[in-house]
C-alpha cells in the first residue's frame, strides 16, 4: 500500500485529495478575495491545481462554488454536483457535470464517490434557487468523508464504519455561525460519531470580513485549536490534525 496517499488543506472548504494517484478537489475557493471577505494566506497556484481528475461541489453558495475558482480549474473539469445543479453549471458553461442524490455513486479512476445527506440550506443562486447541499464519500484503498456544509444529522455515524479521514467543517467566514453549521463542538460531536482514523477541521481561518479581520480577527482564529480540544474530549479514539492552508497530511 503506498504512502503517497494525503490531503491538503488548501483553505476554506478546498481540500486537494490524492489517492490511487486520483486528484479530486472539493469546493474550491481559489482566489484573494470573494467580495467583501479577503483570504488569509497564500492564495493557490496554479500548478497545485493541475491535473485534478474530479471536483466535488457540496452545494451552490459562493464560497463553496465560485465560478472564477472553477473556470481557473477549465471549463471542462468534471464537476460531481448536487442533484438539481446540472442546469446552472451548464448556463456557465461547464457541460462535464454529474448529479448526485445522497446514496447515488460514480467512479473516478479506481474510486468510487457517493453523495451523502447534509443538513444545510443549498441554493441561493440564479436557475439552482432550491438545490440542497449534499456531503461526499471517497471510497479506495481509502475512505475518506467531506462533509461540505452541514449540522449534526441522524444517521452520520452511520455513513462508513471504516473512514481513514473526516474533513469536517468547524466554523465559517464570520464572527458567529447559524443553523446548518458545525461550530467546534459539535464537530467533536460529529467526529465521536464517524470515528475515523484521523479527523481535520476545515471550513475555518481562511476568509474573513475585511474590517474583522483588521481590528477582532479571534473569532476565526479560534475554531480548529478549539475542534481539537473539544475532540480529545469527545472522541479521544480519534486522532485530530490542524492544518494551515497548503499543509498536507498522509493517509498512510
Amino acid at each position: 500500500m503506498s504512502g503517497d496517499d494525503s490531503a491538503t488543506y488548501v483553505g476554506h472548504a478546498t481540500v486537494l485529495i490524492e489517492v490511487e494517484g486520483v486528484r479530486l478537489l472539493t469546493d474550491p475557493f481559489l482566489r484573494s478575495h470573494l467580495g467583501p471577505l479577503v483570504r488569509k494566506g497564500p492564495v493557490p497556484t496554479a500548478e497545485s491545481t493541475q491535473g485534478i481528475d474530479a471536483v466535488l461541489i457540496s452545494h451552490l453558495h459562493h464560497d463553496h462554488a465560485d465560478l472564477g475558482s472553477l473556470r481557473r480549474l477549465g471549463r471542462g473539469a468534471q464537476l460531481l454536483v448536487p442533484p438539481g445543479s446540472r442546469r446552472f453549471f451548464a448556463h456557465h458553461g461547464f457541460e462535464a457535470v454529474t448529479e448526485l442524490a445522497p446514496g447515488a455513486s460514480t467512479r473516478v479512476g479506481n474510486l468510487t464517490v457517493t453523495a451523502t445527506e447534509a443538513v444545510h440550506p443549498g441554493g441561493r443562486r440564479l436557475f439552482a434557487r432550491h438545490v440542497e447541499a449534499i456531503g461526499f464519500l471517497v471510497r479506495g484503498r481509502r475512505r475518506i468523508y467531506f462533509a461540505g456544509d452541514t449540522d449534526f444529522f441522524e444517521g452520520m455515524g452511520e455513513l462508513d464504519p471504516e473512514l481513514d479521514l473526516a474533513l469536517l467543517p468547524v466554523w465559517g467566514w464570520g464572527p458567529d455561525i447559524g443553523p446548518g453549521h458545525l461550530d467546534p463542538a459539535e464537530a467533536a460531536r460529529a467526529a465521536a460519531a464517524l470515528s475515523p482514523r484521523l479527523a481535520v477541521p476545515i471550513h475555518w481561518g481562511t476568509l474573513y470580513p475585511l474590517a474583522l479581520e483588521r481590528f477582532n480577527g479571534d473569532p476565526l482564529r479560534r475554531p480548529g485549536g478549539e475542534f481539537a480540544a473539544a475532540a480529545r474530549e469527545l472522541a479521544p479514539q480519534v486522532a485530530t490534525r490542524v492544518l494551515s492552508p497548503g499543509e498536507s497530511v498522509s493517509l498512510a
